[in-house]
């Protein structure tokens, strides 16, 4: 009789969670920031004038969404760690 997949030394449902804060929480800012600059080069591109405020915009942005990422990244070694276990 075999063991059950989710059953075993090898399985940790930390670790499970632990990948999936990780991986889910990246893919929001990853396509987040796709989009921001994909429009301020757009932008740009249409209006040359207003290159430094739309720059400035877009750098603004970029940080808040990079900081989604950071806490997405503490989140999952919170519980990598055992921390909320």
């Amino acid at each position: 009789m075999e063991a059950p997949l989710l059953q075993g030394p090898l399985f940790d449902p930390r670790l499970l969670a632990t990948a999936l804060a990780i991986g889910l929480g990246t893919i929001g800012p990853g396509i987040g920031l796709g989009l921001l600059v994909n429009a301020a080069l757009g932008a740009i591109g249409r209006n040359p004038d207003a290159a430094g405020t739309i720059q400035l915009n877009m750098f603004i942005g970029i940080a808040f969404t990079e900081a989604l990422g950071i806490f997405a990244l503490v989140i999952s070694l919170l519980l990598g760690l055992g921390i909320f276990s």
